[in-house]
C-alpha cells in the first residue's frame, strides 16, 4: 500500500476529518537527506478535525504524530503539519 493511502486511512479512522489533503512532496526535495528516487518521503497533510478542539498546536501535531509513528520509522523522512479544528478553517 502506497504511504500516502496509509497516512489518509489511519487519519481518517482516528480523526474523523472534515476535510484531509495529503501533498506528497517528495520530488521538491530530491537529493536532499532521506530522499529516495521512488518519493514518498516528504509530505505535507493539512487536516481538519473536531478533535483538535481544545488541544495546543503541540498536542495535535503529536497527535498526528502518534498515529503515524509506524510510516515515520519505516519511511517518511519529513512531516509537515496544518492541523486545525472546523471552526479555524471558516475563519
Amino acid at each position: 500500500m502506497e504511504y500516502a493511502t496509509r497516512i489518509r486511512q489511519k487519519l481518517t479512522d482516528a480523526l474523523a476529518p472534515e476535510a484531509l489533503d495529503i501533498a506528497d512532496e517528495s520530488g521538491r526535495h530530491a537529493g536532499h537527506a532521506g530522499a529516495r528516487p521512488e518519493g514518498e518521503t516528504h509530505f505535507h497533510v493539512t487536516i481538519v478535525s473536531a478533535a483538535f478542539a481544545g488541544k495546543s498546536r503541540v498536542e495535535r501535531q503529536r497527535m498526528v504524530y502518534g498515529l503515524l509513528a509506524q510510516e515515520m520509522a519505516e519511511r517518511i523522512h519529513a512531516l509537515g503539519l496544518t492541523t486545525l479544528t472546523p471552526d479555524e478553517a471558516n475563519r
